[in-house]
């Protein structure tokens, strides 16, 4: 079996988040999917089979399988691209349909996916409680005009943002603490976000339900930030920017385009490149 790796949400020819791609004439076993993710070893591997006119999708982290993945999805959009030529590719997930867009563009390929629909709730204040003690961090930490809250675009996300870039920087956790929170909220990332402008954000995602202390860049907690600044009415003019895994020395960039009607999917777009070894 033919394993890809593919870097999604690529800074050019450097950074971005590595995925494992398979393409398959039929997917494995549940069990095979899982065990090679855990080899491969990276935050996801998607599997995709073709199925009629569009191709169905699986996710798996080394630790379980998800819903939804969107740098991996933008991985999957470069493979197909250079296999099938530029074009958009139906995706049947598990519990939603989407596109993902590839195009080729000299040793990258430009991607874009379009997630599921978006939500968002108020975070209950004992929740962002336990996630502020996981982290180190005080109510005073948060940036006030941003609530804490649950974020959907795909998968669940617990949304917090913070006051100042160091804050972000500064962002230490214990792993088995953070899996036993996320895994029982059902929580795909916490993501802690800053805000440089209205339309510039550096964000930092802890994918502890995955076995995973932090993710370079994440296409559906992306998806469901913007979701959630819709929903607040946050001066966003229909796009965020997002800087990603820049403290881990993987600079990532993803942006997000939206319209301003409530729930409706989000476009997340960047670079990918293919991944030598």
């Amino acid at each position: 079996m033919h394993i890809q790796k593919i870097a999604a949400f690529s800074d050019g020819d450097t950074g971005g988040n590595p995925a494992g791609v398979v393409l398959a004439d039929a997917l494995p076993l549940d069990a095979d999917m899982q065990r090679i993710a855990a080899e491969v070893g990276f935050s996801e591997t998607v599997f995709a089979t073709p199925m009629g006119d569009s191709w169905r999708v699986r996710y798996f982290s080394p630790e379980s399988e998800v819903a939804f993945c969107g740098h991996a999805t933008i991985a999957l959009g470069a493979a197909l691209a250079l296999q099938q030529g530029d074009g958009v590719f139906a995706l049947a997930l598990n519990h939603a349909q989407i596109t993902v867009e590839g195009q080729r563009q000299g040793t990258t390929v430009a991607a874009a996916l379009q997630s599921p629909p978006t939500r968002s709730q108020p975070a209950p204040a004992t929740l962002v409680a336990e996630a502020l003690a996981l982290f180190g961090y005080t109510w005073s930490d948060l940036d006030p005009r941003i609530p804490p809250a649950l974020a959907h675009g795909g998968a669940d996300h617990l949304v917090l943002a913070l006051k100042t870039r160091s804050a972000l920087a500064a962002m230490r956790y214990d792993l088995a603490a953070g899996r036993v929170l996320m895994r029982r909220e059902g929580w795909a990332t916490i993501l802690l976000g800053f805000t440089e402008t209205a339309q510039q954000w550096h964000t930092r995602n802890a994918f502890a339900s995955g076995g995973v202390l932090e993710d370079p860049a994440t296409g559906s907690a992306t998806a469901a930030l913007a979701g959630y600044l819709r929903d607040i009415a946050w001066p966003h003019a229909s796009r965020i920017n997002v800087v990603q895994g820049e403290d881990m020395g993987m600079r990532s960039l993803l942006r997000a385009e939206f319209s301003n009607l409530p729930g409706s999917s989000v476009r997340v777009a960047g670079t990918a490149r293919v991944m030598s070894g």
